[in-house]
């Protein structure tokens, strides 16, 4: 099979493209930049240059291929408020994947976050996210897009992932916890620390997405979640014993102003599970969890 992936050369789109190489499939990257070309061609890829914004690309390079993993989306957007754009580009996205492989029985794996589903509670693949028009449901609701496509003869898929996707080159929520602990002097954790963050490693994350381009069924939901909760409080302490300071509560109204951007999310207790997703697919988690790929220290490399 040849499958086109967006975000091929991200965080977690260059480690599922050696997955699927290593599965004998053939793949089309889709690449911004010459780094990113020349990664993708290094790694045996075939390179189409274009962004998510260039729809006629996505729509040419999908309808040469056999399905379509998704993974590109601008995050950094959740750094400069423009997540609503980012979002809305998104939706443009999978809209011209639908067409194209509408009616075709082709799949259609795309990425999304298990985070805010259930708040407080252990969610699983049955929960869903409550669409309420604010700009952190724009993702979601291209998630239920996507999954109505089955309906529509597209073996559609979304993968939902752990908001902490470790691993050595990790740039997301936890080098932003270790980086504010370096500044501040001290690891801190939102009121008693208790609040859990479902986590993934890299590798297991991009296994999961070779298994769901292959074998999913139309109009499923995945959980990419190996660590159902981890506590913030064991995230910080552990942080705290490698950088030599103390781990300390944050009162959650001074969340923001200690975790800049992050104090938003900081706080949140958003465990989850992989139950179904393990069953249905037979996908085992192998990489170490987050707290042991912490002490493997590779996290605390001088920047």
């Amino acid at each position: 099979m040849r499958y086109f992936v967006t975000g091929a050369s991200g965080w977690i789109g260059s480690a599922t493209v050696p997955e699927l190489l290593a599965a004998g499939h053939q793949v089309t990257g889709l690449a911004r930049s010459d780094a990113s070309a020349a990664a993708l061609a290094a790694a045996g890829a075939d390179v189409v240059r274009g962004t998510i914004d260039d729809l006629d690309v996505l729509r040419d390079a999908a309808a040469a291929s056999d399905g379509v993993i998704h993974l590109a989306f601008k995050h950094d957007a959740l750094m400069t408020g423009g997540f609503q754009q980012a979002g809305e580009a998104d939706r443009r996205a999978v809209d011209t994947f639908g067409e194209v492989l509408a009616g075709t029985g082709r799949p259609l794996v795309i990425a999304s976050g298990v985070a805010g589903l259930k708040p407080g509670q252990l969610a699983t693949e049955r929960d869903m996210p409550v669409l309420d028009g604010t700009p952190l449901s724009t993702r979601a609701a291209t998630a239920a897009e996507v999954l109505a496509l089955a309906g529509h003869g597209v073996r559609s898929c979304v993968v939902r992932l752990s908001p902490t996707c470790h691993g050595d080159g990790d740039k997301g929520f936890v080098p932003t916890l270790i980086g504010v602990a370096r500044d501040k002097g001290v690891a801190g954790y939102v009121g008693d620390g208790a609040n859990r963050w479902p986590a993934v490693h890299r590798l297991d994350a991009a296994k999961l997405f070779a298994l769901a381009v292959d074998k999913a069924p139309a109009g499923s939901v995945l959980h990419g979640v190996a660590d159902e909760g981890v506590a913030l409080r064991d995230i910080a302490e552990v942080i705290a014993r490698h950088l030599g300071v103390p781990a300390v509560p944050v009162a959650p109204e001074d969340a923001a102003d200690h975790f800049g951007w992050l104090g938003g999310f900081v706080g949140a207790d958003a465990p989850a599970s992989s139950g179904l997703t393990r069953e249905l697919l037979g996908w085992q988690p192998a990489e170490p969890g987050l707290l042991a790929d912490l002490d493997q220290g590779h996290y605390f490399r001088a920047a």
